[in-house]
């Protein structure tokens, strides 16, 4: 039995369509919201590693549009993980998380890719 985590936080409405979707094709997962349950730096280090930063990085939200321009020019590979740590909303959702295999954002056709493989 595979262990599934899916991350995100519960109001973003693409983690909501990604559960919909696991719950609708009866895939029995654990949720994870990254602003209740919290985060800490080994998983984060690790969807870095495993996605790469510019993947985990979400640009397109509010929360990096907020950031001081000079800050968000100084953001790279090596400052990436205390940054999402300090501001989970800033990590696209969701993250999934299949015994360590992680997949970054929801595309249905992509979830029926991994699930029916």
């Amino acid at each position: 039995m595979n262990k599934i985590t899916l991350y995100g936080i519960k109001n973003c409405d693409t983690v909501k369509k990604a559960r919909k979707w696991l719950d609708t094709n009866n895939i029995r997962h654990q949720f994870h919201d990254v602003r209740i349950d919290g985060l800490n730096l080994k998983m984060v280090e690790n969807w870095l590693q495993t996605a790469g930063w510019e993947t985990v990085l979400n640009k397109r939200g509010t929360t990096w549009r907020k950031l001081d321009l000079e800050l968000q020019q100084q953001v790279g590979e090596h400052n990436v993980a205390e940054l999402l740590l300090a501001h989970p909303a800033m990590i696209k959702r969701p993250v999934l998380d299949i015994d360590g295999t992680i997949t970054i954002g929801f595309k249905a056709d992509h979830y029926n890719e991994i699930f029916n493989s």
